[in-house]
């Protein structure tokens, strides 16, 4: 069962966040259709309702504290998976436009029927980032992209940063022992910098956030197809 609104307003308040109880009971519709889903699909491997509280939804939130994201900012979340971070942030900041990108459409529909149930608008994308990059109507077309995964700075960088704009950011969220150095370079070909990072803790677990923003448009070539990309990373 999903902790209460106190609790989950104290919660909140311990990172310096804070929760209504609109928010909240979308948090705790999505939370509970979550677990439900989750034992057809497998979508994620925390299941505890507390876990979920900290470790899904305040950590993906907290991109609202240590990012600053413009009012109405368009933000595409690839390989998005059960919708972290960009589901949570989009009930925290309703005013954001958010994609939800995953290769595997049953990821999909469970976010489709997701964002029904909560009353969340979004665009649903069954694909791979590497195709829908390179499309016009996605290419360089978002204030954000963000990713929350396992992979190299290398690789989800060639990824992300085609479909932000000049100007705008690439938000990876990633944990503190990846040596970034050697993702450097390819963040540089695709046209980005480093501009920022940020290391916090969710209840004592490790996190980092990096920032990059996109300052020049990045080579037609890229990304290369997934075959390349996974052969050698840039």
């Amino acid at each position: 069962m999903f902790p209460d609104f106190e609790f989950c307003c104290d919660a909140f308040n311990k990172y310096e966040l804070t929760l209504d109880k609109e928010k909240y009971e979308k948090l705790k519709t999505y939370a509970e259709f979550l677990v439900e889903y989750n034992k057809n699909v497998n979508l994620t491997a925390i299941t505890d309702p507390e876990e979920i509280l900290y470790k899904h939804f305040i950590d993906s939130i907290l991109l609202d504290k240590y990012v600053q994201i413009p009012e109405g900012a368009s933000l595409i979340d690839v390989g998005t998976g059960a919708g972290f971070p960009s589901v949570p942030l989009k009930i925290y900041r309703p005013d954001l436009k958010i994609t939800l990108l995953d290769s595997l459409n049953k990821r999909i529909t469970f976010l489709q029927l997701l964002c029904e149930k909560i009353g969340i608008d979004a665009e649903f994308i069954h694909g791979r980032a590497e195709d829908f990059s390179k499309k016009s109507e996605y290419r360089e077309q978002f204030d954000f992209s963000c990713a929350r995964a396992v992979a190299n700075l290398a690789l989800l960088s060639e990824l992300c940063i085609p479909f932000v704009k000049v100007g705008g950011h690439f938000i990876s969220m990633k944990g503190p022992t990846e040596d970034i150095s050697s993702g450097l370079g390819a963040v540089e070909i695709l046209g980005g910098n480093v501009s920022r990072e940020t290391n916090y803790k969710v209840e004592n677990e490790e996190r980092r956030i990096i920032v990059i923003k996109k300052i020049i448009q990045t080579p037609t070539k890229y990304p290369r197809n997934s075959s390349q990309i996974k052969k050698k990373s840039l």
